[in-house]
């Protein structure tokens, strides 16, 4: 039977999702020893969308298969028994054949939290991004509206992306704030290498005032990574939400609050 599980981690804890050396932690390394011991056989996981290193995600989705049966629960809560602190299953069931985490997913979300003050973080370390530069999120949401729809975002993806084609759709683009925290969330039908951590530099030089609100489709239009601007680092980068067709069956579990 294929099996698919919903999860969440704290990025800062590893090398990123994607297996590596034995020596380097992973959270794929991680997911598939947990599960491999419920199920009595190794098990190998395919993911929604890889996260780099210091990337964290409230919802993960992979999959699997095999032929151990065994309740859902059973799955939840046995991996979470042998999993790190820094990552829990919240949800796990069985679904059709043709379910693939990565390609039966219609669109992604993520979430990027700056947080904008004088002072750095301590509670909130490694968990958001920090610049002691005030933002203007109005002007960076009047940004973003130019980078809502179908484009080449060859200018906003890194430059050893493997991707075939930097054709991708953005649904939607939203900057707001909340105190002191400065939130980007977007929804796309797939996302680039670094797309959205390039999104977020190119925002933020705009929200502190070094580039005018019209740069961030200029940096579209140019197509050329090297004239993008600076990569915003991955503390702040959430990986929130994997939306499926309604016959798979996954769940639609409550959003963490903003500042997760």
């Amino acid at each position: 039977m294929r099996v698919a599980v919903v999860l969440e981690y704290d990025g800062s804890a590893f090398a990123g999702w994607q297996l590596q050396e034995p020596e380097v932690r992973t959270v794929q390394a991680c997911v598939e020893a947990a599960l491999s011991r419920i199920a009595d056989h190794p098990v190998r996981v395919t993911c929604a969308g890889r996260t780099d290193a210091g990337v964290h995600a409230t919802y993960q989705v992979v999959h699997f298969d095999t032929p151990a049966h065994r309740p859902p629960h059973a799955w939840v809560l046995g991996a979470n028994s042998h999993l790190p602190p820094e990552v829990a299953v919240r949800w796990a069931g069985v679904v059709p054949e043709d379910f693939h985490a990565r390609f039966s997913a219609q669109a992604r979300t993520y979430r990027y939290l700056i947080l904008n003050r004088p002072v750095r973080p301590t509670f909130l370390a490694r968990r958001v991004t920090w610049t002691h530069r005030p933002l203007d999120e109005a002007r960076m949401a009047e940004a973003a509206r130019d980078l809502v729809g179908e484009h080449d975002f060859s200018a906003y993806r890194a430059l050893g992306c493997q991707a075939k084609s930097p054709v991708r759709t953005v649904h939607r683009l939203e900057v707001l704030r909340q105190g002191e925290l400065v939130i980007l969330e977007v929804e796309a039908n797939a996302f680039l290498h670094h797309m959205v951590r390039n999104m977020a530099g190119v925002l933020m030089e705009i929200g502190a005032g070094r580039r005018p609100a019209g740069w961030a489709r200029e940096v579209l239009e140019g197509r050329d990574r090297t004239l993008g601007g600076v990569t915003a680092p991955p503390d702040g980068l959430y990986l929130v939400g994997v939306r499926y067709p309604e016959r798979y069956g996954l769940p639609a579990l409550p959003r963490p609050p903003l500042v997760w």
